[in-house]
């Protein structure tokens, strides 16, 4: 009895030693608990992939540190990620999580609240997921090792701009090996590579977001890290010798909005400006700018406050409104972000009622009256004011200058690797197909060999139409078996069916700005099909599915993640964006054409000649078909042409706010006066016009298109206050010397005209923004024929810059080296300028060398700029 009693008092003890050596992933009792409650609501919403997803915790050898990761993860999960992949994926997530945290020293001294948000978290944005976690630690753990957490962060980011640079692209964000196969993509792509590399080796990062710029178009991601107690910042894949240094921190200063989202329930310290049980997005803009309280209350006709409007803290941007932030009034009708000292604009609605104000930074609480409804006509103009621009202090010029001959070593690493891609076709000497092949191996970059593999098997099918009908980007990151799943299983042609339709509505894959999967063949099984649209293809019955049977759930799929077409069907819940592109896939799988139009957004498909709307409830019905007639023309006034999306918009009205509609890049608005078949309902034609500073004017007319009439309205450009002052005057005998190793002087290259004068850092976002605005003014800089000097210095340039790389710039462009900084520092002495290195620093010179126009830094329409001061020196002085 007593060696009994010893035994099972052996086994107890032995058991309490194993339980007490599990550990807590989640060493906080009650956020553990809150973590499984909302982890059981996601297996329940995902019960129709309960073993994909689901039984990676029936396995015997997972950890409670494991168990409760994984936890951790699923509960924070977005719907495209519970639908999309599988336990097996998210296991993998926390072993490789785990593994570096153990790798390094500064793991163990991360908070266990940083690290499950910043390093665990897998994903970054709404980029597609793969095991880039897994490559980036194996590539970096030896380089990395022994360094401090400060110094292993600049080295990831030296590490990251090896692999990618910066290059302007569509909104779709590419994964992070993708990106590194193509070597380059936009800021917000770049951020969410190198924030993926950098928890890959348990560094704590995560992507900030400024929405939208105040002070000029367009807008910015960059990557804060935390290290030994602090955030810190700096650029994606523009590593500086120092943290908390890089070319933007002038214009973060000028902020009114900079966030971040956070993957799970969220409790950390910063203001939030949303929170859900699965995100949270923080408002960071205390790190980098002044801020202010934008109190709003929101009140009816009797000036009673009024709970639960929408309401929108507006700002300036690409003429038009952008919201960058927003939340619903409380009960006594207020509500209120922490912004920055800038204007906005107030916009709340609540039913048909809405109503908007400014608000200004001298102003206390802003009173926003529900008192508008839709259908009155009117117009008004008003300036927006920007925060002024301070200055910035750059680091050591010996750290700088170190930190430039990096640069170029890494540039030339990657160049090395792009030279492998496939060259630019050269149509001579070769047919129509091989010119067109050779275009598109070129275009797919790093991808080449995948898109190279499905034209060698795909001769039989209209490969070369197929191929035309995706974008650059899917050519660069689409597999070649996702490409074949398409174009083996597509419809047949119908006789009825225009080639261009079949093309590009039925057999193409591409349907939005989601990732191309390989969904046909799944819909193009018989009971598959018969389940979703009967015996034959019909779009009514697909629609009458999707009404019974898919759940709309916006909600749930935060970080506008796309939820692939088959994953909809598996799931039986999508939000509406997903909800639309499987309605499309659907019916292109089964031969009928559909689209997601892309003005307004509207589902459509196509049927007896005509495109019809789906409509899968009542938020759906956007107007009815096109009824009126817009004409929009130039107004005489205006002193450049204006360009849709950069100088005006049109919206339309709907929910209580306008929205935009998507007319950028439509030929149809190339050149005025040009018309357009629009729907009935009420309308805003918004126009701005941006000052030296930043400030705007904006000009919005409100009007009503009714059915079968048709309406004129010009194009008017409000006039900033734009003063014309010589700034200082340059030798025009000056000489400099041109790439080919010629001097000529400023004077003969001006050509008697005037001179556009820009040093640039080729290397750096703000000089490639404006290497890339003056294409887009190409022909009329042709048309004033005066000179282009786009001008590098020994800071600037790297060993392997090449000026050719640069395409579409107008032909009187010429560059020049300014290695040892001569013309430079003259030109920033004539102007007093406290220069710094804020690159690009562009100056426009009349033919007599009087200094019009000077901007140093990032500035987005720099070819505008320079084609309104040639006009209004034309206006002035002729």
């Amino acid at each position: 009895m007593k060696k009994t009693c010893f035994f099972l008092s052996f086994l107890f003890i032995a058991a309490w030693l194993v339980s007490c050596g599990e550990k807590h992933f989640l060493n906080d009792g009650n956020y553990r608990r809150q973590i499984r409650e909302q982890f059981e609501k996601r297996r329940n919403e995902a019960d129709h992939r309960r073993q994909a997803l689901f039984s990676v915790f029936d396995r015997t050898d997972l950890t409670q540190e494991q168990r409760e990761a994984l936890e951790f993860l699923y509960a924070g999960m977005p719907l495209c990620d519970l639908v999309d992949y599988d336990g097996d994926f998210f296991l993998q997530q926390v072993n490789a999580a785990f593994r570096a945290r153990d790798a390094f020293s500064w793991g163990k001294m991360i908070p266990d609240d940083v690290f499950r948000h910043f390093v665990l978290a897998y994903r970054v944005n709404n980029e597609s997921l793969d095991s880039g976690r897994t490559v980036f630690f194996d590539a970096l753990k030896e380089r990395i090792r022994d360094m401090s957490m400060y110094d292993a962060a600049l080295e990831v980011n030296h590490w990251c701009h090896e692999k990618v640079t910066y290059r302007g692209t569509d909104g779709r964000t590419s994964s992070p090996l993708a990106l590194v196969k193509t070597s380059w993509g936009r800021c917000g792509e770049e951020s969410t590579f190198t924030v993926a590399a950098l928890r890959a080796v348990s560094i704590p990062a995560r992507q900030c977001y400024t929405p939208r710029w105040v002070h000029t178009d367009d807008n910015h991601a960059w990557v804060e890290v935390w290290i030994d107690g602090k955030w810190h910042y700096m650029g994606a894949c523009e590593p500086e010798p120092e943290l908390d240094v890089a070319w933007f921190t002038g214009p973060a200063k000028r902020a009114m909005m900079v966030h971040t989202n956070v993957f799970g329930l969220y409790g950390g310290p910063e203001e939030k400006n949303a929170q859900t049980p699965l995100y949270a997005t923080i408002n960071l803009l205390g790190n980098y700018a002044a801020t202010r309280r934008v109190a709003v209350r929101v009140t009816d006709v009797q000036d009673q406050p009024v709970e639960g409007a929408t309401v929108k803290f507006k700002v300036y941007n690409y003429a038009e409104l952008y919201p960058i932030a927003k939340g619903a009034s409380a009960a006594d009708g207020t509500a209120s972000i922490l912004s920055g000292n800038g204007d906005l604009v107030i916009w709340a609605s609540k039913g048909n009622m809405y109503g908007y104000a400014k608000s200004s930074p001298a102003q206390d609480t802003v009173v926003v009256k529900l008192n508008r409804t839709a259908g009155e006509c009117y117009h008004e103009v008003y300036t927006l004011d920007v925060p002024p621009e301070q200055s910035v202090t750059p680091p050591p010029q010996e750290k700088k200058a170190a930190n430039d001959r990096r640069l170029a070593q890494e540039d030339s690493i990657r160049n090395a690797y792009m030279n492998t891609f496939m060259p630019p076709s050269d149509a001579a000497g070769k047919t129509s197909t091989e010119h067109q092949e050779k275009s598109f191996l070129h275009k797919a970059q790093g991808n080449w060999r995948e898109i190279a593999d499905f034209m060698r098997t795909e001769t039989g099918y209209p490969y070369l139409s197929f191929l035309a009908s995706l974008s650059d980007k899917d050519l660069r990151d689409t597999p070649a078996d996702f490409l074949r799943d398409h174009i083996r299983n597509g419809a047949k042609a119908d006789a009825s069916i225009s080639e261009d339709i079949y093309i590009h509505k039925i057999l193409s894959p591409r349907i939005a700005l989601e990732q191309i999967k390989p969904w046909r063949s799944f819909f193009r099984q018989p009971a598959i099909a018969r389940e979703i649209s009967g015996e034959q293809p019909d779009a009514e019955k697909i629609i009458e599915y999707i009404r019974r049977h898919i759940e709309l759930e916006d909600a749930g799929n935060g970080y506008n993640c796309y939820i692939t077409p088959r994953g909809v069907y598996e799931l039986k819940k999508a939000d509406r964006r997903s909800r639309n592109v499987f309605f499309v896939a659907v019916c292109r799988s089964l031969g009928i054409p559909a689209q997601v139009e892309k003005a307004a957004g509207k589902v459509q498909y196509y049927e007896n000649g005509q495109w019809k709307d789906a409509i899968f409830d009542e938020r759906d019905v956007v107007r009815e078909q096109p009824k009126a007639t817009l004409t929009l023309t130039n107004a005489a006034s205006n002193l450049v042409k204006p360009a849709y999306d950069t100088h005006y918009t049109l919206a339309y009205f709907k929910d209580g706010d306008f929205q935009t509609l998507n007319l950028e890049g439509n030929p149809v608005t190339a050149n005025f006066p040009y018309r357009l078949q629009a729907d009935e309902g009420y309308y805003r034609l918004m126009t701005g016009s941006r000052a030296d500073d930043g400030s705007v004017v904006v000009r919005s007319e409100y009007f009503t298109l009714d059915a079968d009439t048709e309406q004129t309205f010009a194009v008017t450009l409000p006039e900033a206050q734009e003063i014309l002052s010589v700034q200082g005057r340059l030798d025009m005998n000056l000489e400099v010397t041109l790439t080919d190793q010629s001097d000529v002087t400023l004077q003969k290259l001006s050509g008697g005209k005037g001179l556009m004068l820009c040093f640039v850092d080729v290397g750096k976002e703000p000089s490639k923004h404006v290497l890339q605005d003056l294409p887009a003014v190409r022909k009329a800089l042709e048309e004033w024929g005066g000179g282009i000097l786009l001008v590098t210095t020994d800071v600037a340039v790297s060993a392997a810059f090449d000026a050719s790389v640069f395409k579409g710039l107008p032909q009187q462009t010429a560059w020049g080296i300014d290695s040892s900084r001569v013309l430079l520092q003259t030109v920033t002495k004539v102007l007093q300028s406290d220069f710094r290195d804020h690159f690009p620093l562009t100056v426009y010179l009349s033919a007599a060398g009087d200094i019009l126009y000077s901007s140093a830094g990032y500035r987005i329409g720099m070819g505008e700029d320079i084609l309104k001061i040639i006009r209004l020196e034309k206006k002035h002085f002729q």
